[in-house]
């Protein structure tokens, strides 16, 4: 029979799983006191929660979340980072801490429930900011319309012009 304790710890991790867009599972082991310290830093001024616990909690909560897919990946000393944010920052703040010491080391995550390597971060980390891309997509949606309407106008001020010219050139003539 299960402690309470533990129930209750399963059922607070699934939260965690069932209202994260994403989540990263890392392997924290190597990281000093202040080195995790400055990464939960940064990740909670960004909206991410790292989570540490023990794989058997996390196993657990990830099934009742619905995600069996990484199991595998809950092995030694595992922390996870949940986001409901963007994901491409989480993945940037972890990639960047990676790059400096090599740690945390990634093991695996998961995005719009789909599963992905480790070795598939840095794509996600170099995307740029959510705001950005939005904005890069509707100039490029806005871009072609933007040169028909030059277009148009180019048109229709040389034959207003043409239609001027004529009426100047029939008034001197009369």
């Amino acid at each position: 029979m299960p402690k309470p304790e533990k129930i209750e710890a399963v059922a607070e991790i699934k939260k965690f799983f069932d209202s994260a867009g994403s989540f990263f599972v890392t392997d924290y082991q190597g990281l000093n006191v202040s080195d995790m310290t400055v990464l939960r830093r940064k990740l909670r001024e960004s909206k991410v929660k790292y989570l540490i616990a023990k794989n058997t909690l996390f196993k657990l909560a990830a099934h009742d979340a619905g995600v069996k897919e990484i199991d595998e990946h809950f092995l030694g000393p595992t922390a996870v980072a949940f986001t409901s944010e963007d994901p491409a920052v989480a993945a940037k703040i972890l990639n960047d801490s990676f790059k400096d010491k090599e740690l945390p080391r990634m093991k695996v995550f998961v995005l719009d429930n789909r599963v992905y390597e480790s070795t598939e971060i840095k794509r996600l980390a170099d995307l740029p900011p959510r705001d950005i891309l939005l904005s890069q997509m509707v100039a490029a949606v806005e871009s072609p319309f933007s040169c028909l309407v030059a277009s148009l106008d180019g048109f229709f001020r040389e034959l207003v012009g043409s239609i001027e010219a004529l009426a100047e050139k029939k008034k001197s003539e009369s």
